[in-house]
Parts: structure tokens; C-alpha cells; sequence
């Protein structure tokens, strides 16, 4: 017999109306013995329908998730709703709290957790109770990202290509009803314990996104994030709108990209600083120089240069300047034609 999650929420998810709640998630600490965390979930319902979830802040530093699923939490009316919304604006609670990428309490990385453990740290125990006790009520989970203080992209909502082909293309249409200006299909380098696995192992839809970065948000990110949500809402005939098309809001068609194999992306192999040579959207062909790495120890050193490995666009890029060998420095995508 599976045991029931540690975790207990405020709100019951079958009944009608919008309510603003909590998890309690047990933290016992020196300054609070019986301590809980409590983690902010809203759920918005109107009779049977689709289910749709929403989380932002899986990474404590990425911010349109957090900032537009508050605003659109607030601004809905549960009357004017078909079915279902279940919001987590900032889903590892205790990293969005402090700013990082990754939980203060336990040091785990939210998107590496799942599918959870009951009896494990905080981040643990959240990843669990989501893969328990709400990825099986959805239809749809899209999980809003960008790049946080580390990284920097192009606005792009992603679908991963899963084995199944009719959840693959649900997928697909979802991402692309997101009307973000570039729709990716994604390659996980490492898919365990992440969310977006999660969620395709239960045969559900996901949508992913990553929609600038740098650690903070821009009026442009946050409004392709509120277009996005709504438009999802609209594509699963949660409300009753209908989506609203890049070209419909003035602007260019959306762009459908791919990243073909891991060669994608470009990670360094030195310590030092990282100049970017050519900015985001930028096209590059192979062998083209994204950036380069110089060496504040040995000035007289030439720096070492960073190719693309593959011909598309650059979307992707590394937003610090000191790097260590490893660190992401460049994504390209290819155009599908």
C-alpha cells in the first residue's frame, strides 16, 4: 500500500470557487520545532472540465512565472471558467524566497527531484506531493522558466518529443497555442528527475518555457508569459476565448525550432572570463565564433574561442562573466522549415 504524502493542503481541489491556500510542507528547525513551510497554491474551479496546472518559481531565481501566474490568479473569475486551474505561482518556495537557484534547506535543484520521495527533505517531499497528488488530476502542466541570474534566452515555450505520439502532438499544439516568439522541441541532456519527465511518464501534456533571464523580468517577458497562460487556457477550452496568434497581437509568426542532438549546446572547458561575441537570434553556421574565454591570470595569454557545432540560431547564452569548466556558455537551435 503506498503511503499517503506528508504534505497537506489547505484546499480541497473539488470544490467550485477560487480559493487562495497553502501546502504545509513539516520543517522542523532550531527556531521551530513542530515547523511547517507554508507554500502558496491556488485553485480556481467552475463545475467539470479540463484541468489545467500552472507552476512557476521551480527555480528560485526565474521570475514571469511567479510575477504573471500571481496576476492572473487574482484577475480570474471562477465564473467565467470551464473546469479547472490549479496554481503554484513559486514552486520550490524556500529557493524563489532566497533568490537561488536551488533550496536554501536542503540544496536540491527542484527539477532534478522528481518523482519525489515522501519521507525526503523539503524539495523532496514538494516534487512528491506534486507527482501524487496533482500531476494525476491535470490535463495539461506547464511550467513557466527562464533563465535566472545565470542564463539568458530567447522567449520560447518548448514540448519534449516523448514516445508517444499522440501525447507528443497534443504537446506540440499546446506549445505552439503559447504563441511565445520561438517554439522549440526540446532534447533533455539529462531527463531523470525532472519535471517535464515527470509529467510525460503519467501520458499528460506539458508545456515548458523559457522566457529571458539575467534574474529578473522585463515588461516584454511578463506579457508573452500572460498571453501564454491564457492562450493555453483558451487552447483547452477552459475559458471561452479563443487563442491569440503572434500575428493577430502585430507581431512576426512564431518561429518552430529543434535541437537536433546534444551538439546544441556549448559548455566551457576553461576558468575565466567569458566574452559573448554575438548577441541572441543572431544566425550561425558551423564553426562560427560565439564567444571566448579570457584569462584575468595570465593576461598575456590569447583567450580560447567557442564554436557553434551545429548551423541554426543562437537562443541561448551564458548572463555572468567569471565561467568554470562546465558551465553553459551557448544553445543553438536549428530552424524546422
Amino acid at each position: 500500500m503506498t503511503k499517503q504524502t506528508k504534505i497537506s493542503s489547505t484546499i480541497d481541489y473539488s470544490k467550485d470557487g477560487k480559493h487562495f491556500g497553502y501546502l504545509s510542507i513539516p520543517h522542523s528547525t532550531n527556531d521551530s520545532g513542530w515547523g511547517s513551510l507554508q507554500m502558496p497554491i491556488i485553485s480556481i474551479r467552475n463545475g467539470k472540465g479540463p484541468l489545467a496546472v500552472f507552476t512557476g518559481g521551480n527555480h528560485g531565481d526565474e521570475y514571469e512565472g511567479p510575477i504573471s501566474l500571481m496576476k492572473i490568479a487574482r484577475s480570474l473569475d471562477n465564473n467565467n471558467i470551464n473546469g479547472q486551474i490549479i496554481i503554484i505561482p513559486a514552486l520550490n518556495f524556500p529557493a524563489f524566497m532566497a533568490g537561488d537557484r536551488v533550496s536554501p534547506i536542503d540544496g536540491l535543484n527542484m527539477n532534478r527531484a522528481f518523482p519525489g520521495k515522501r519521507d525526503g527533505s523539503v524539495t523532496s517531499m514538494i516534487a512528491d506531493y506534486l507527482t501524487t497528488k496533482i500531476i494525476p488530476l491535470s490535463d495539461v502542466l506547464v511550467d513557466i522558466h527562464s533563465g535566472g541570474k545565470t542564463m539568458m534566452f530567447s522567449p520560447f515555450a518548448t514540448y519534449q518529443n516523448v514516445p508517444n505520439i499522440g501525447v507528443n502532438q497534443k504537446a506540440k499544439e499546446a506549445a505552439l497555442s503559447f504563441a511565445a516568439p520561438i517554439c522549440l522541441e526540446i532534447v533533455e541532456l539529462d531527463p531523470d528527475g525532472m519535471l517535464d519527465t515527470a509529467v510525460a511518464n503519467m501520458g499528460k501534456v506539458f508545456v515548458g518555457t523559457e522566457l529571458g533571464g539575467g534574474g529578473t523580468s522585463t515588461p516584454a517577458t511578463i506579457s508573452i508569459a500572460e498571453t501564454g497562460i491564457k492562450n493555453i487556457l483558451a487552447h483547452f477550452n477552459i475559458i471561452n476565448e479563443k487563442p491569440k496568434t503572434r500575428e493577430e497581437m502585430g507581431f512576426e509568426p512564431i518561429k518552430r525550432m529543434q535541437m537536433p542532438d546534444p551538439k546544441s549546446f556549448v559548455f566551457s572547458e576553461d576558468t575565466g572570463i567569458y566574452e559573448a561575441l554575438i548577441d541572441l537570434d543572431t544566425p550561425v553556421k558551423i564553426g562560427d565564433t560565439l564567444g571566448q574565454v579570457h584569462f584575468p591570470e595570465k593576461p598575456e595569454h590569447n583567450p580560447v574561442s567557442y564554436k557553434a557545432q551545429i548551423e541554426g540560431v543562437l537562443i541561448g547564452r551564458v548572463h555572468k562573466g567569471l565561467v568554470f569548466p562546465g558551465d553553459f556558455l551557448a544553445l543553438v537551435a536549428e530552424e524546422i522549415k
